[in-house]
């Protein structure tokens, strides 16, 4: 049978995603490539949000084909997800080796598709159709990667976004929310625990929206406060996080189950994109940042400890030095422990990207390096004060920058590298934290140290 090779740009959940693809093909009989040089398939699964991971992956995908041409010369050549969604056949048309074009409710078409094409029985297939039900679809997993379990797993609850903030496509390539039963996920994250997991983390393009049209309130709880309870009861599941919130969906119930529920980890990721209100405004975010404030002043009332993470876009078209001024106020008295950081990318048939106002490269690699330089130094300021405490971790494998030493993460989401060995993996430890790099913890396991 074939062997495929899957790259993968963007997010957590287009690696969701991807994975989901390998775990279909393997079911049918592709095996994993090492290398897309080796592989007979090579599926490019892409990011939208911004031009440059669009350019990364067409760039890419130039280079492979034209090295296939020059070798064996008759690879297969796919791209999956947001750009193929938004982009469809003129994919194919401008660059001729691809021959696989798959939109973001046709994951689960991928190995039928790929058949069709080994076989012969077609030259190309594109495929962006939306399709009803496809957010149950997404459920298969890898039980490993590169030879090892999989101790965390990603758990996809709900497919596209309502949102339509101005300078975002999603909502054009991923179209509306569509929710999974909570009875599927919980089934979907028992196996996973027969599989090794120990971790779970919920995925959606807001999570915290999950279901909110679909399901009730019940004794106050938000249909998605209810999914975190149902997967919290799940037996060998020992830690449960999510991703992508919005500062919207933050309800007193889900605040207060950071501190009822002992097996939600204490971190946040909490998008703010913007210190200024009247950015925020023109961004159609839905909040203030006096409203952003009193949120994160309620997280850490419920947990002291809570490490939280932002998302923060600059040069956003209009945004003045007093505004950009705003969102380095805004993140000097929230210290965050890390963010994700971006200059506005204008995107194809978004409002954003016909507003006036729109500002120079120079403007906004100065901005962003202005604001790279305040959260690394909060950032560094808060890893700091974790030296010389206890953590608890949950070891996950080797280090991806050195394999001979092990790393873990805190309940926090921070990451600590230690000497360990294969015995250690999927284990929950306490690390005595001895020194701090670039958001990066180094510790010794407790029980080294006598206790």
């Amino acid at each position: 049978m074939p062997t495929v090779f899957i790259k993968t740009y963007g997010c957590q959940m287009n690696e969701r995603d991807s994975e989901a693809v390998a775990a279909q093909l393997a079911e049918r009989g592709y095996s994993l490539a090492a290398s897309a040089q080796t592989a007979d398939v090579v599926l490019l699964n892409t990011c939208s949000v911004r031009d440059l991971a669009e350019q990364k992956a067409i760039g890419k995908m130039t280079e492979l084909a034209a090295k296939n041409r020059k070798t064996k010369g008759n690879a297969i050549f796919g791209y999956l997800g947001c750009m193929a969604q938004s982009r469809g056949a003129q994919l194919v048309q401008d660059q001729p080796d691809v021959r696989l074009v798959l939109g973001t409710q046709k994951f689960h078409r991928a190995a039928d598709y790929l058949d069709e094409l080994v076989q012969g029985r077609q030259r190309s297939i594109v495929d962006t159709e939306e399709e009803v039900g496809s957010q149950n679809t997404i459920k298969e997993h890898l039980t490993t990667l590169g030879g090892k379990t999989q101790i965390t797993s990603f758990v996809s609850i709900m497919q596209g976004c309502n949102q339509y903030c101005t300078f975002c496509i999603v909502p054009y390539t991923r179209g509306q929310e569509r929710s999974r039963p909570i009875a599927e996920i919980v089934e979907e994250v028992r196996r996973q625990v027969v599989n090794g997991a120990r971790e779970v983390t919920l995925l959606g393009q807001i999570v915290n929206s999950y279901a909110k049209r679909e399901l009730p309130f019940i004794d106050g709880k938000s249909p998605f406060v209810q999914l975190l309870e149902a997967v919290s009861a799940v037996e060998g599941i020992e830690r449960v996080r999510f991703t992508s919130p919005h500062p919207k969906g933050y309800g007193d119930d889900l605040v207060e189950a950071y501190a009822r529920l002992p097996k939600l980890c204490q971190s946040a990721h909490i998008p703010v994109q913007s210190g200024s209100n009247r950015i925020l405004k023109l961004m159609h975010r839905g909040y203030t940042t006096e409203r952003f404030l009193e949120l994160v002043g309620k997280l850490r009332a419920a947990r002291p400890d809570i490490g939280l993470t932002t998302d923060i876009i600059v040069g956003f078209p209009g945004e003045t030095e007093e505004d950009f001024d705003q969102t380095l106020t805004l993140a000097r008295e929230v210290r965050f422990d890390n963010a994700y950081m971006f200059k506005y990318s204008p995107r194809r048939d978004t409002p954003a990207a016909a507003m006036e106002g729109q500002l120079s490269d120079e403007v906004k690699e100065d901005r962003l390096a202005r604001l790279l330089n305040v959260i690394n130094t909060i950032g560094a300021e808060r890893y700091e004060t974790c030296v010389g405490r206890r953590m608890e971790i949950l070891v996950e494998g080797p280090s991806k920058r050195n394999p001979l030493t092990w790393s873990g993460r805190t309940r926090c989401n921070k990451i600590v590298v230690f000497d360990g060995s294969n015995r250690h993996l999927g284990q929950l430890m306490d690390v005595d934290i001895t020194r701090n790099g670039s958001f990066t913890l180094y510790g010794d396991p407790a029980i080294l140290n006598g206790d």
